[in-house]
């Protein structure tokens, strides 16, 4: 566990903050008119931010000058770039498959990976406010800083806002989209390992070897990061449970990285599993928001460190605990269980869902006279009840309309029409059956009858030998069914059909 992979190393030069920063937002801009002119939107977002920020950090840094020095690869940002590439090939693939527009999609892939960076920095500057007192501040990420919910809500925020331009519907971009934030969570959930953030509780006496092995977290020698020394676990525990500061590593805890990990497993297991039986758009959407919001409610039961933040009212911890699990029993029966076909075994799931939250309350209430524990929410428990509980009540509403329109319910959107493969050329090298014949095609010397009287000219009389019946028709050619009949027409022309 190491929160540096490795340092890239770097001539001692020193640079003035400010030229050097407004270059650097120079060449974002036109970076971004690039994007513009070539109406590539994740350059034109890409050279807008860039810009932006060099040009806000470098009036935030004038006069000031800094001396390169070995630049550390940090484990979590390595690990988040990790998963930034591995689910745009799985997004991407995925939305193929679903008949969505490549392009449009990897568009919508990079504004959405964007705004969840943004989201996941925004909601923890919120919940941590007291770790900011300067503008400058907001910018350290080398500190970390990032809550997977902000990152989830502002992602959602940002790919609604970009499809609905686009007349995409989201839940379909949804779907094929929250496969890569399951292999997101395992990815960055083993960066958060090795920074050693994001800790549990101590683990108690009895706990297994191997797992006390695995929640120990080692102090770091004081040259390791920038700022302060020693793991963030490591620094809790001599600053909060009077852990010695000559200690070597921090006690035993929950490791709550690791079980994350496991989550995101399984919550990939059963999106892909939705998948296979999908009678809606946004179904596999909601059977993640729905897990993930459950599953992370309960790691938050073990989390210890001291940035996740809390509020709310006091409950007492058997009250609380249950209750919420209740809330959640109760979302699932009134949402996924309407899925189940079968009678018998739709009622026992629901039965089933409800069980653990009774069970909880009786095995956390204290004995008699003795007092209970009070508790509260953290941020991602109040917002992953919240989403649970909407997921829930949107499955059960989109599940109905997906019985009385199945169709409707599986489009994907006016702008998601995929264009024929023929290529655009051999589509306009043709001419539709009903066109009009070209007269450069004609070979028999036959005038247009419908030329010439447009023209003025006079109706030629019909050769018929004196004694033929004028209006008899000539005798159709017999029919060759691989092959149309050329007799008594000219060429035409056949136009493939558009989509």
């Amino acid at each position: 566990m190491h929160p540096v992979l490795f340092r890239i190393p770097l001539p001692g030069v020193t640079v003035p903050l400010m030229p050097a920063l407004l270059v650097v937002a120079a060449l974002g801009a036109v970076l971004a008119l690039f994007g513009y002119r070539k109406k590539a939107a994740d350059l034109l977002i890409i050279g807008a931010v860039a810009a932006a920020a060099a040009a806000i950090a470098g009036f935030a840094y004038r006069g000031e000058v800094y001396t390169l020095s070995p630049l550390p690869v940090y484990s979590y940002g390595a690990m988040l770039c990790l998963s930034i590439v591995v689910g745009w090939y799985l997004t991407l693939g995925l939305a193929s498959k679903d008949g969505l527009p490549r392009e449009t999609m990897a568009n919508c892939y990079f504004v959405t990976a964007v705004s969840a960076l943004v989201g996941a920095r925004l909601l923890y500057v919120v919940t941590n406010l007291g770790e900011f007192p300067s503008f400058q501040d907001l910018f350290a990420l080398r500190r970390g800083g990032l809550v997977a919910y902000g990152g989830f809500l502002g992602g959602f925020v940002g790919s609604w806002l970009f499809l609905r331009k686009q007349r995409i519907r989201l839940l379909p971009w949804a779907d094929v989209a929250v496969p890569s934030l399951a292999t997101g969570l395992v990815v960055t959930r083993l960066g958060c390992y090795l920074y050693g953030c994001d800790f549990g509780k101590p683990l108690g006496d009895g706990a297994p070897a191997w797992l006390r092995s695995l929640g120990t977290f080692p102090r770091w020698s004081d040259s390791t990061l920038i700022e302060g020394s020693g793991s963030p676990a490591w620094i809790q525990h001599v600053n909060q449970r009077g852990l010695s500061a000559d200690a070597t590593e921090s006690l035993p805890v929950h490791p709550t990285q690791l079980y994350e990990v496991l989550v995101g497993l399984a919550l990939l297991v059963l999106v892909l599993a939705v998948r296979k039986n999908q009678r809606f758009r946004g179904q596999v959407f909601l059977a993640f928001t729905l897990g993930y919001g459950l599953l992370r409610f309960l790691l938050e039961v073990l989390r210890d460190d001291a940035e996740r933040g809390e509020f709310g009212p006091h409950f007492a911890e058997q009250v609380l605990w249950s209750g919420a699990l209740v809330i959640f029993g109760a979302a699932f029966a009134f949402g996924p269980a309407r899925s189940i076909a079968n009678d018998t075994a739709r009622n026992v799931a629901r039965v089933a869902a409800v069980l653990p939250g009774i069970v909880v309350f009786f095995a956390l209430r204290p004995d008699t006279f003795a007092q209970s524990i009070a508790v509260q929410l953290s941020t991602s428990q109040w917002i992953g009840l919240l989403t649970g509980v909407g997921a829930a009540v949107a499955w059960a509403t989109l599940l109905e309309s997906a019985k009385r329109s199945p169709e409707a319910a599986m489009s994907l959107g006016e702008g998601a029409l995929v264009e024929d493969d023929a290529p655009e050329s051999e589509r306009d090298a043709v001419e539709p059956d009903d066109a009009e014949p070209d007269e450069a095609d004609s070979d028999d010397g036959d005038r247009d009858d419908a030329g010439a009287v447009e023209r003025g000219e006079p109706e030629p009389a019909a050769d018929d030998g004196g004694d033929a019946d004028a209006d008899a028709s000539p005798p159709p050619a017999k029919a060759n069914p691989s092959r149309p009949s050329q007799v008594g027409k000219k060429k035409r022309k056949k136009k493939l059909p558009r989509s």
